[in-house]
């Protein structure tokens, strides 16, 4: 899928952006705000790991102009910035991927310093300023890779500038001489033997129960909601993945609370989930209907039942006040259209590998088990995602059995044997 998408981008023009060489990295952002405006202010700090970097990214009620440099004895990487107020950033924070932990620090002379302790040597891939849209303040972007110590001791402490006035992306460009002002050479230590490669990390499956809070979803026979179905449903699903040791498990709600649909995406994005699934249990006007269905993205739904089935749950935000269709940004361009229909690809293939084996455990719904609908959750074009629909609760039948924890211990051992045989399927295609 990154193929494809960075493949279209060459094609549309994209200017990619080189990894620097550098230890250090100066970035002439906006000026620094005059006297008699108030002082800039860290909203919101949040780490995000990606397959070969981990990301800080830092929200800022203005631009600020911003220098980083890479040290070692001990390895991290050090981001100057003016006089900035951060509430509670001198507490050390915990990190994750190559980030070991950060705090932040004042500086004499009215300036400021985020220091990022690193797990071991590391580079920086990239930093920038993203300017105020779409409804967001400017944001700071930090992304940081590991390196080998003989790689970080032969790099040379050469400083590289970034205008971020106009764009908030453009190429390095490496001044004629070295930057006397951060002198990283000298705090790094001795080559020593590189260490063994990190073990690469368990794929994380973000499950997602339906409804919630003031959305109770369906009521069925006996008057059971749909969302305490399928909390209890998700609760078991990441009790099993977990205990297999094979899988990091998130869910997008451990309570009884309402989330709105774009947020259990962005909740998914957020944590990188390598696989999306959203758990439900409709109701239709017949007691006789039952088992259970599979919905993947589609265009347009794959026939009416799905359609409204779609139009129903994409209308739950507006519980909240907050109707998502007028949102979808996601498929907005055309490269993001693309990524969407290779994910698509991979939706299906789950999809099918899924009736295969909860075939096996409960019944199916008689006619057309996988099914394609507009679901609001599954439109991120970079993250395979399906509805299960795991009964009808209008049934008497299912109902009771989606009631009983031996029932969704069964069903869950299902699910655990889906995504184990998915994720043998997509290592044997990376690698083919």
């Amino acid at each position: 899928m990154l193929a494809i998408v960075a493949a279209l981008g060459a094609l549309l023009g994209a200017v990619a952006l080189p990894c620097a060489p550098a230890q250090a990295q100066t970035t002439a952002a906006l000026p620094f705000p005059p006297p008699v405006q108030e002082r800039v202010s860290v909203l919101n700090a949040r780490l995000g790991l990606h397959p070969d970097k981990t990301r800080l990214v830092l929200e800022l009620t203005d631009s600020v102009p911003f220098t980083v440099s890479v040290h070692g004895s001990p390895y991290r990487v050090v981001v100057d910035l003016p006089d900035v107020s951060w509430p509670g950033g001198n507490t050390v924070m915990a990190g994750k991927g190559v980030v070991a932990r950060y705090r932040f620090e004042g500086r004499d002379g009215g300036a400021s310093r985020l220091v990022v302790e690193t797990d071991g040597p590391a580079r920086v891939v990239e930093s920038y300023l993203i300017p105020p849209r779409d409804g967001f303040k400017p944001r700071f972007v930090l992304d940081i890779a590991r390196t080998t110590p003989a790689q970080f001791a032969a790099s040379a402490p050469v400083a590289a500038t970034t205008s971020t006035a106009s764009v908030s992306r453009e190429a390095a460009r490496p001044p004629a001489k070295r930057d006397p002002i951060v002198p990283v050479a000298a705090a790094l230590p001795p080559p020593v033997p590189p260490r063994a490669a990190p073990v690469p990390e368990k794929p994380m499956v973000v499950v997602d129960p339906g409804h919630g809070g003031v959305d109770p979803g369906a009521v069925g026979v006996g008057g059971v909601y749909e969302k305490d179905i399928t909390l209890a449903m998700a609760r078991e699903l990441k009790r099993q993945l977990e205990g297999s040791g094979r899988y990091r498990v998130r869910l997008t709600r451990d309570k009884d609370v309402f989330i709105r649909l774009r947020d259990r995406v962005a909740i998914a994005r957020e944590a990188n989930a390598d696989l999306f699934l959203s758990l439900h249990a409709d109701s239709i006007g017949s007691a006789n209907m039952r088992g259970l269905s599979i919905y993947t993205l589609s265009d347009r739904a794959s026939d009416r039942e799905a359609e409204m089935l779609a139009a129903k749950e994409n209308r739950a935000d507006a519980l909240a006040g907050m109707d998502l269709s007028s949102e979808n940004d996601l498929v907005a361009s055309i490269l993001i259209d693309l990524a969407q229909r290779d994910t698509m690809n991979h939706s299906k293939r789950f999809a099918n590998m899924a009736l295969e084996h909860l075939g096996r455990e409960v019944k199916l719904i008689p006619n057309k088990p996988h099914r394609q609908a507009g679901f609001a959750v599954l439109t991120a074009p970079d993250m395979p995602s399906a509805l299960v629909e795991m009964g009808y609760l209008s049934s008497p039948q299912d109902v009771s059995l989606l009631s009983k924890s031996a029932h969704r211990e069964k069903l869950g051992r299902g699910m655990v044997r889906t995504i184990d045989a998915y994720f043998k399927w997509l290592t044997g295609a990376q690698k083919s």
